[in-house]
């Protein structure tokens, strides 16, 4: 990107064609006004260009990790889906030890294995009910726990 105009966007910068998934990386850095630093994450489940999570499994591993991570810690400001639907991007608020963040993720998915049910998953709590995967859900947490020995190597 270095010969074309930088974008707005941290992740439309990223070459997206020299990444190696699964990773997580930090994407971001905002800093408040008084000084409360929020890092953002992309956590990539999926290489990009090459394979997406389906919908149901997606949206029920949102769920559960919106809800299981906050079991872990009081820093999380939010966990979101990425559109390309090949990861998520995690937000936390004054946490920057990287191996800890690694360690929330790690407990979050081993829960996400153990669950019974998808948190919320009702039409009076979620927006599109009807569109969720438990089991989608455990076996993109369990792909992606497989490989944790890689998840520090963002780039081939």
């Amino acid at each position: 990107m270095s010969e074309e105009k930088r974008m707005n966007v941290e992740s439309f910068n990223l070459d997206h064609t020299k990444v190696k998934a699964p990773f997580v990386r930090l994407a971001g850095i905002k800093e408040g006004v008084n000084g409360d630093r929020i890092h953002k994450y992309d956590m990539r489940f999926c290489q990009p260009n090459v394979e997406h999570m389906d919908m149901p499994a997606l949206h029920s591993l949102e769920h559960l990790m919106a809800e299981l991570s906050r079991n872990h810690s009081d820093k999380i400001v939010d966990i979101s889906p990425m559109g390309c639907q090949t990861g998520f991007y995690v937000a936390l608020i004054n946490h920057d030890d990287y191996d800890d963040v690694l360690a929330l993720l790690e407990k979050t998915l081993r829960d996400v294995l153990e669950a019974d049910e998808v948190p919320a998953c009702n039409e009076v709590q979620c927006g599109w009910a009807a569109s969720h995967s438990l089991n989608g859900a455990k076996r993109l947490a369990q792909a992606f726990l497989a490989k944790r020995d890689e998840w520090s190597q963002v780039f081939a």
